[in-house]
């Protein structure tokens, strides 16, 4: 008798806390909290460097979400239109979109960023921060065009036979019935993703771009103050991080509530 297989699922974005994990439910607080605690009492009983670090880092913060979010909406988009085809029953179109998604997700990040900022500068100069989130984009379009395509796939084949009989062309079927019920199976690996790609941010900083951890940099750099500037940007990406884990946690399960109704 064959078993269904085990499907595991491996993420670069944050553990995420549901409530029938309650290890994870219980780590996620402990982390939270401590690292709350610690923030704290840095900037309480050593304000002095702490205080300037602190000082010193909100624009950089601000530029952290900036890219976050400019990259990440426009990798949706590149992973909608990725995922519609490697769905395609256009030979070429599927073709173009696999081999996209192969080559993109073969070449790490960082080998991205260098090569579109500083191999690619040497034909068109691109801003920093530009280049910053279209590398970005490009590198995570990939991996969201496989979430789309898992996420439309996921939609029982019947719902494309039903609104084909009521008379809806194949774009029509796909946008107006497909895509709408898919999306609650999509948006919560698009929040992961998310995550993924904020902590990735920190790799902008080789591009001159002014966030978080750059800033941390040059702060340190002129104060010698190195171990307790990367404590303070450790402490604040975790507390980022957990923060919106949480949130995408809370997420899923409103949506999972709302597929139960």
């Amino acid at each position: 008798m064959s078993e269904k297989p085990v499907t595991i699922e491996i993420s670069d974005g944050a553990a995420i806390p549901r409530r029938k994990d309650k290890g994870l439910v219980s780590a996620w607080r402990l982390a939270f909290f401590s690292a709350l605690v610690i923030f704290t009492c840095l900037l309480i009983f050593k304000r002095e460097p702490y205080l300037r670090i602190i000082k010193f880092l909100p624009d950089g913060i601000l530029v952290t979400f900036e890219v976050t979010i400019a990259s990440i909406s426009l990798a949706s988009i590149i992973g909608l239109f990725t995922g519609l085809g490697r769905i395609s029953r256009n030979r070429y179109i599927n073709l173009i979109a696999s081999t996209y998604v192969e080559v993109v997700r073969g070449i790490p990040l960082l080998v991205q960023l260098f090569y579109l900022y500083y191999a690619l500068g040497r034909f068109v100069r691109i801003p920093d921060i530009a280049a910053a989130v279209i590398a970005m984009s490009v590198c995570y379009g990939a991996y969201m065009g496989e979430v789309f395509r898992a996420g439309i796939e996921s939609i029982d084949r019947g719902q494309t036979e039903a609104a084909l009989s009521l008379g809806f062309n194949r774009t029509q079927t796909m946008f107006y019935v497909i895509l709408p019920q898919a999306w609650r199976t999509i948006l919560p690996p698009v929040g992961n993703e998310f995550i993924a790609l904020l902590k990735d941010t920190s790799l902008v900083s080789i591009l001159a771009v002014s966030d978080l951890l750059r800033r941390g940099r040059e702060f340190a750099s002129e104060s010698f103050f190195y171990f307790e500037t990367y404590t303070m940007i450790a402490i604040i990406y975790l507390l980022i991080t957990l923060l919106l884990s949480k949130f995408v946690g809370i997420m899923e399960e409103r949506l999972g509530r709302y597929e139960q109704r």
